[in-house]
């Protein structure tokens, strides 16, 4: 019999490429197939296909090959420290009275979602500057407040990111480089103004975080001249079981006893303190904040690095996911729109009611944790939705479009490798693989809060941006 009439009468390997259908479509016919994941590259789009080419030739790849690991090591030798907290209007970069920052690359009011102007009149009311949330909405668009991403202030913020000048900020230094990053504080529940919730619950208990929490954070941190070093507690809140986006039950922990033995010399009351620890203790999202301030420390010292295509930005508003890289000097950022998170939903609400994609907290996985470290916390699946198994896939996953790990921040499940570190625009359009987030739900209008909880990767629209315009100013 020949080669080919065996075909016919044994049971066939077939290894599929790409197109998921032909796979099925085997396996019902009863083959084995293997199937291959696998898009051409650039999408098959000529323009990208032409840039993949330049910035591949030899006299090109050198450089960018130097400047990347330029880069990857200015993140990975990065020591962000907790200094401090204070106010954003005496710490902030550009802050004013009448600025209000948001998350994602820049936007109008006119632009934004629900949760965001939910947030943005919610902190109007809270500054005084409006004395209801209507007023506020009038406010806003008058012209009158001054709108500014977070990102172009050394900042990061949660969810809708709104901060104003009365809030209280971390103050992290990056002991390696001398760069500064601030964030606010976490407001704990659901029903919080970052999530888009302004009723007088939260105006209430951002009141008292400006009064309390805020101001015990900031005399106990006077007592300690040392400061926190968070890339120690960031390894050992991994090694513990968290990711540090949206499971911190081991970063909190941490957090607060390093805070504690100065907490409680400060000059407040008995009771206050007490209100404090209540606080802290009501969430574990406590030291969330906490790591979006590292992250963006030890990212903005990889940030305008000539050459590099290393990702130093992942930043949505809830209309658009932007991103900047490390070889585009300044606030350039490249924009796609933004997507629906698929996750599970808290009880009572159903996936059309959830807003897109929004906050700064994807800094996270653009340092190498959250989404990208899922294999250090397989608890974060009853949250976000999925596996044990997919928690590992999503992080070795991520390797094929990183520089390199963090041999400082590891992940005991895989035998303690490194954190995936340096996402480079180039792998990214070569693959077709997109980074992995995994991110809280907010409500899709204004006043109602978080929602649930799960997956989402950016558009790749923003990526395609970024190696264009790299590939025109390669250098």
């Amino acid at each position: 019999m020949s080669k080919i009439n065996e075909l016919f009468t044994n049971k066939l390997n077939v290894i599929n490429v790409g197109i998921e259908n032909f796979r099925d479509d085997l396996l019902k016919q009863n083959a084995n197939v293997t199937h291959l994941e696998w898009t051409p590259p650039g999408r098959g789009n000529p323009e990208l296909i032409a840039a993949l080419d330049k910035l591949e030739d030899p006299s090109v790849t050198d450089k960018i090959e130097a400047a990347n690991k330029e880069a990857v090591e200015r993140i990975i030798n990065s020591q962000p420290v907790l200094i401090g907290f204070d106010q954003a209007i005496n710490v902030v970069p550009g802050m004013t009275k009448n600025t209000i920052l948001h998350a994602g690359p820049p936007i109008t009011w006119e632009r934004m979602n629900g949760p965001m102007k939910g947030a943005v009149t919610g902190a109007i009311v809270f500054e005084g500057l409006a004395p209801n949330i209507e007023e506020a909405a009038v406010l806003a668009a008058s012209g009158e407040i001054i709108f500014s991403p977070c990102h172009e202030h050394n900042c990061v913020g949660s969810m809708a990111g709104v901060t104003s000048a009365s809030m209280f900020m971390h103050i992290v230094e990056n002991k390696t480089y001398g760069n500064i990053a601030y964030t606010n504080l976490s407001e704990q529940m659901s029903k919080i103004l970052r999530m888009g919730a302004n009723d007088e619950s939260v105006i209430q208990r951002l009141i008292w975080m400006r009064d309390v929490l805020g101001p015990i954070l900031r005399d106990a941190m006077k007592l300690n001249p040392n400061g926190i070093d968070l890339r120690l507690m960031l390894s050992q809140a991994l090694h513990m079981g968290d990711e540090c986006h949206n499971r911190n039950v081991a970063g909190t922990t941490l957090l607060i006893q390093a805070l504690t033995p100065y907490i409680i010399q400060t000059n407040f009351t008995v009771e206050q303190k007490k209100e404090v620890f209540e606080f802290v203790s009501s969430s574990d999202y406590f030291s969330g904040p906490t790591w979006m301030a590292l992250c963006k420390c030890a990212l903005d010292a990889a940030h305008g690095i000539e050459n590099s295509t290393i990702v130093t930005t992942m930043a949505r508003n809830g209309v658009e996911f932007g991103i900047r890289v490390s070889g585009i000097a300044g606030n350039v950022w490249f924009t796609g729109p933004a997507q629906q998170v698929i996750g599970p939903m808290f009880a009572g609400y159903k996936p059309e009611d959830s807003g897109l994609d929004i906050g700064d907290s994807a800094i996270t996985e653009t340092y190498g944790i959250g989404g990208f470290a899922m294999a250090t916390a397989p608890a974060i699946v009853s949250l976000v939705g999925g596996t044990v198994d997919d928690a590992i896939s999503y992080t070795t996953k991520m390797a094929e479009i990183t520089t390199t790990e963090n041999p400082n921040v590891t992940i005991p499940m895989l035998d303690f490798i490194g954190i995936p570190t340096g996402i480079d625009i180039q792998k990214v359009i070569q693959t077709g693989i997109m980074p992995i987030i995994n991110t809280a739900i907010a409500h899709k209008d204004a006043g109602i809060g978080m929602i649930g909880a799960g997956i989402v990767n950016p558009p790749i629209e923003a990526f395609e941006q970024a190696l264009l315009a790299l590939s025109e100013n390669i250098k």
